[in-house]
């Protein structure tokens, strides 16, 4: 038998855990929108179900992935955020999407500084970056409120142009922050 262990991380309002069927109905909806754009989407909900699976399945194969985030009180599903690693992807990336619900409440920069500081004490990792389209203004603005600076543009075969954030290392967040960037 295999098991797949996927930690729990909890902050102020948030619960970043793994993904449930019963987020499924949720996770659809954001699947099925236009919100889903930055991800690839719109996808059918039986896409859906195999993206919400592969959630669980890049924890099983590469030790990380992403947590559905959940609201602390309501347990109620508000997006998707954590470590994600495409096999055409420069290197490993912090990732956010936010369901409507969510939008305009702090939700994805409190889930994505979370999966950081996991990425950073618990996984070891010295650096990490955001990839994002680059018309995806509400993305881009989580990644300066991080402290993330832009890095040279890729060119990605199915997305076009995507615009590269790099995060803080752990020795500048220790070192104050943006200014380290200075």
């Amino acid at each position: 038998m295999t098991t797949v262990t996927i930690p729990t991380l909890e902050t102020e309002r948030l619960t970043l855990r793994a993904p449930k069927m019963s987020d499924f109905e949720a996770y659809a909806a954001f699947c099925g929108s236009d919100r889903s754009a930055g991800v690839g989407g719109p996808f059918t909900r039986v896409q859906a179900l195999d993206r919400l699976s592969a959630l669980i399945g890049q924890w099983h194969l590469r030790g990380y992935g992403r947590w559905m985030i959940a609201d602390n009180a309501s347990d109620e599903p508000l997006g998707v955020a954590g470590l994600f690693y495409r096999e055409d992807w420069p290197e490993p990336e912090i990732a956010w999407s936010v369901f409507a619900s969510a939008e305009g409440r702090g939700i994805a920069t409190e889930a994505a500084l979370a999966s950081r500081t996991y990425a950073y004490d618990v996984l070891g990792w010295e650096t990490v970056i955001s990839c994002m389209m680059s018309d995806n203004a509400r993305s881009v603005a989580v990644a300066k409120r991080m402290g993330a600076r832009p890095e040279a543009p890729i060119q990605h075969p199915l997305f076009g142009e995507m615009q590269v954030w790099r995060h803080l290392s752990p020795d500048q967040i220790e070192n104050g922050g943006m200014e380290a960037y200075a």
